[in-house]
């Protein structure tokens, strides 16, 4: 879940990141509406269930800055014709990573649309999926299934932030409307969003008018606006770390995010 304290850190990572298309392959779908102003998007209630999501675990690679590598152009496995290429893209990276195609559209237009409105930020579609991967298993937490509206089955929304042990106290701040809770914050979606946050950073992502945290496409977006906060270079040891420990300001946090992005990114440069 996302938290407010943006801690520095001299710690680096080497990220090989690779993204399927050129921004002009993406067909519109979250790059023209990507910062639009978007409505409240009407959020379910539902009894809340979930528990912190148990990552994989994984320990940190080299030391070094993380590199943006350049778009791969289309080829023999990338068909230009698709009316959605970034999905062609998306099924055979899918195949070789435990990420729903769907949930890597997502990341990738979000990528993509950073490098279209906030290009110094370099933010990877590998460091959203990494952090997606810990907050919700990127929309499957706990047996649910990502659809292709980029929506969980049913919505994703996390305990009570009721100053238990190892939780942040935060009084209700969007009267449930997002977390059905009138007492206690909850995080929501797929990305995990407190609430007051997602008010802050809230993106239509998928041009639909809404910015709906529990919708993937809108939410990554929003992750990503939010990690390239006060003109972070994701590219940068200290870039990247500071973004990552906005959002959890935990060492051990940042090194799981660090090696699925990593292991995200292999795969991705094996599909070009």
């Amino acid at each position: 879940m996302i938290k407010t304290t943006s801690p520095l850190s001299a710690a680096s990572g080497r990220l090989a990141v690779a993204v399927g298309l050129l921004a002009a392959m993406v067909g519109g779908v979250g790059l023209i509406s990507a910062f639009a102003e978007p409505q409240a998007a009407p959020v379910a209630a539902p009894p809340p269930e979930q528990q912190e999501v148990e990552p994989a675990q994984v320990t940190p690679g080299s030391i070094a800055p993380p590199i943006e590598e350049p778009l791969p152009q289309p080829g023999p496995d990338l068909d230009p014709a698709r009316a959605d290429p970034v999905r062609d893209w998306a099924d055979e990276v899918s195949a070789v990573v435990d990420i729903p195609a769907r949930a890597i559209v997502s990341y990738v237009n979000a990528d993509l649309a950073m490098r279209r409105y906030q290009p110094g930020c370099r933010i990877s579609w590998a460091t959203l999926a990494g952090i997606g991967r810990i907050e919700s298993n990127h929309g499957r937490f706990a047996g649910r299934q990502l659809r292709e509206d980029g929506r969980p089955s049913s919505p994703i929304i996390g305990v009570p932030l009721d100053g238990g042990p190892g939780i942040r106290l935060i009084p209700d701040t969007d009267g449930g409307a997002f977390d059905g809770d009138t007492v206690h914050d909850r995080a929501v979606g797929p990305m995990q969003f407190i609430p007051s946050t997602w008010r802050r950073w809230a993106t239509d992502g998928n041009g639909d008018g809404l910015g709906d945290p529990q919708n993937l496409d809108d939410a990554a977006m929003a992750a990503a606006r939010y990690l390239c906060a006060g003109g972070r270079d994701m590219t940068t040891g200290s870039g990247w770390w500071a973004g990552v420990f906005s959002y959890n300001n935990s060492v051990e946090y940042g090194q799981k995010v660090f090696a699925l992005a990593e292991s995200y990114a292999e795969a991705g440069n094996r599909r070009r």
